[in-house]
């Protein structure tokens, strides 16, 4: 597999953590073929098996000091200044919550993160890619986590009260430095790289609430994004659809959820994009629909209620629309009858 690589719009924030750490990160850089070029930095990307080593090197060099904690405490968005904006202008941390969709693209793809919600309390989910170059390393868990925390703090004040913190990974060397750092009960392997904290602080508002400021910043993020990625939200509505059949069957209110929009900003920006949620809806289920009836044992009821729709009499006046034929002629026609 190819070498996964992140955008260079890290490395200025690696600079600043080496240099609190004491070290000259500049000659580390070039032994491991990174070239920082503040002009360039926006169009370029670094291999993430080099920053790896310099990673390695630089915790190494660190004496006191803790590397990856020092990177997520020091990391800012100076070159990404609508993301910082966006999380500036949030009404509330659920809000803020949707920069997790975009860090894969900006900031480091071996990261998803999502937030669970379960009964009084919430949990931001880590899951790293398997691709990772230090597997079994705690070090990217680490710098997230520490970052993370810097923002929520920010947001909220210094003084919140988190519940616990979660990793996978055994309790490495330098374990008795992660409750001072943290300021909470740390637990090691655990099933989940996990934050949990009180479910209100989700929607506490923030001081620094400003609507329209929030909104200009949100677009332009998404047009980064796009650029990057070459999807737009309508794009990736249907991938997620096509990974979560649940999301059919929940409808516009439950896909505004996984996007942390809600459903008029989800149908507001899909128009911007040309397209409707009901017509990204409808090729998805029209997709699932004819997968499930190849299934010979899947039944037509079941079919018709996973999809969302009120009767099986709904399901089949669709599923005429998109084929011409009911469900059951389709399946038949399959089999060869």
């Amino acid at each position: 597999m190819d070498d996964l690589s992140v955008p260079a719009v890290v490395l200025p924030s690696w600079v600043k953590a080496a240099a609190r750490c004491g070290i000259n990160v500049k000659p580390i850089f070039a032994a491991h073929g990174i070239e920082l070029d503040l002009s360039r930095l926006e169009d370029r990307t670094v291999s993430l098996s080099a920053l790896d080593r310099v990673l390695e090197d630089c915790i190494a060099r660190a004496g006191d000091d803790h590397f990856p904690f020092v990177v997520g405490e020091t990391f800012a968005f100076e070159y990404l200044p609508d993301l910082e904006t966006y999380l500036t202008t949030s009404s509330s941390l659920r809000d803020a919550a949707r920069v997790l969709e975009w860090i894969p693209a900006l900031v480091n793809p071996m990261i998803d993160a999502g937030m669970d919600e379960i009964g009084d309390e919430a949990r931001l989910v880590l899951r790293l890619a398997p691709e990772a170059p230090t597997p079994g390393k705690p070090y990217h868990a680490e710098i997230f986590f520490a970052s993370i925390l810097k923002f929520a703090r920010s947001l909220l004040g210094e003084e919140v009260r988190l519940t616990s913190l979660h990793f996978r990974h055994r309790a490495p060397p330098h374990a008795g430095r992660y409750h001072g750092f943290f300021r909470m009960p740390v637990y090691f392997e655990r099933p989940r790289d996990e934050l949990v904290f009180p479910r209100e602080l989700l929607d506490r508002p923030l001081e620094g609430d400003f609507p329209a400021l929030h909104r200009q910043a949100e677009a332009l993020v998404e047009q980064r994004v796009a650029r990057l990625t070459g999807q737009g939200l309508g794009d990736r509505l249907a991938a997620a659809l096509a990974r979560d059949p649940a999301l059919l069957a929940g409808g516009l209110d439950a896909a505004a959820a996984a996007f942390g929009l809600g459903p008029r900003t989800l149908q507001r920006r899909l128009r911007d994009e040309g397209c409707s949620f009901g017509t990204v809806q409808d090729a998805a289920r029209y997709r699932r629909a004819a997968a499930w009836l190849d299934e010979p044992d899947a039944d037509i009821e079941a079919i018709s209620e996973a999809l969302g729709f009120a009767d099986r009499r709904s399901f089949t006046r669709a599923f005429r629309r998109w084929t011409g034929m009911s469900p059951s002629a389709y399946r038949a026609r399959g089999r060869g009858v």
